[in-house]
């Protein structure tokens, strides 16, 4: 049975539908995002770091491909000779150490999923990661404890007490806005006019947006090899010689997206889709039959050791243009 999230998140992407009851509740929303916004830049805005401070967020709720997208970013960067911070909230997570410094072990209870996947993906010593909800001081901590060019920081395009250099709107190019209603009526965490504020808008994959929205760059992630999830033996895509008929399993903002994904593939899919972080166990890993199971590598980092032998991790990179990258350093000062 699909759960409360699902439900909702699938009303509010449907034109018609019960959710368009809460438009009273939505206008008041706009208001205060307008006053809280107006406010807090007010305050913050224009407190300069050591160090430009860029920020990938989105205007809807769910995911859009950040993640992929700062991780990309984040390598491109390292590869011109720069050294990043990648600061998070973390969603989820609990811990009474923040700031938090991610490490390859560091428990996704603690840090969460989506930064020890950013910390497994990119080199050490050119990188740090670090957890805090309190962004700002996750940035101050991260100046304080690494040499780093650049500070990128993970979702909080609405965290307006972090003064910010720049801003990426990242934008889902299947979904697009839904019914282009606020909270709780729909996706939207401001109304689709604070677009035309950012820096750049970067949309993940195919779109057709309207709205005169003018988009700055379009990334595609592609599918890279499978990953064996217990031995770590590597495939590649095109290799793939056991059962087409899998389990995916996916815990992310669109478990659909993932579906299409492999289904792009060749693969017949029996999707289970779970709500965005959820935690998984390993007994959401077993079936009673012997289809192969295929999870995502943001799930991926929720398992230390599994002697299920027939789990697979499909690893994606985003790809985002060099064109691109050199605008947001020429933005932020460092071209």
């Amino acid at each position: 049975m699909d759960s409360i999230q699902t439900r909702i998140i699938r009303a509010w992407h449907t034109q018609y539908s019960w959710v368009l009851l809460l438009l009273p509740f939505s206008w008041v929303f706009r208001v205060l995002v307008f006053f809280r916004r107006f406010i807090l830049r007010l305050i913050n805005q224009g407190h300069a770091f050591s160090c430009p401070v860029v920020v990938v967020g989105n205007i809807s709720v769910g995911g859009c491909g950040k993640t992929p997208l700062i991780i990309a970013l984040s390598n491109q960067l390292i590869n011109r000779g720069l050294s990043v911070a990648i600061v998070s909230r973390g969603y989820g997570a609990i811990s009474d150490d923040y700031p938090l410094q991610v490490e390859l072990n560091s428990s996704v209870s603690e840090c969460g999923d989506e930064p020890l996947l950013i910390r497994h993906s990119l080199p050490s010593d050119k990188s740090i990661v670090v957890v805090d909800p309190d962004r700002r001081r996750g940035v101050n901590y991260a100046l304080d404890h690494f040499n780093c060019d650049l500070v990128l920081c993970d979702d909080g395009l609405q965290h307006y007490q972090l003064h910010r250099d720049a801003e990426i709107a990242v934008i889902d190019g299947s979904r697009g806005f839904g019914n282009k209603q606020c909270l709780p009526a729909g996706p939207l965490r401001e109304p689709i006019g604070r677009l035309n504020s950012v820096d750049f808008v970067v949309v993940n994959g195919e779109h057709s947006l309207g709205n005169g929205i003018s988009v700055d760059a379009s990334f595609h992630i592609k599918p890279i090899h499978f990953r064996n999830l217990s031995t770590g033996e590597v495939i590649d895509v095109h290799e793939w010689s056991g059962s087409k008929t899998v389990h995916g399993l996916a815990a992310i903002g669109n478990p659909k997206r993932f579906s299409n994904t492999l289904e792009s593939l060749g693969f017949k899919v029996i999707l289970l889709g779970f709500d965005d972080h959820q935690v998984m166990t390993y007994s959401d890993l077993m079936f009673e039959d012997d289809y192969p199971v295929i999870i995502t590598a943001k799930d991926a980092v929720k398992f230390s050791e599994t002697e299920l032998t027939d789990v697979w991790v499909l690893d994606v990179e985003a790809e985002i243009s060099s064109d691109f990258v050199n605008n947001l350093l020429t933005a932020v000062n460092l071209s």
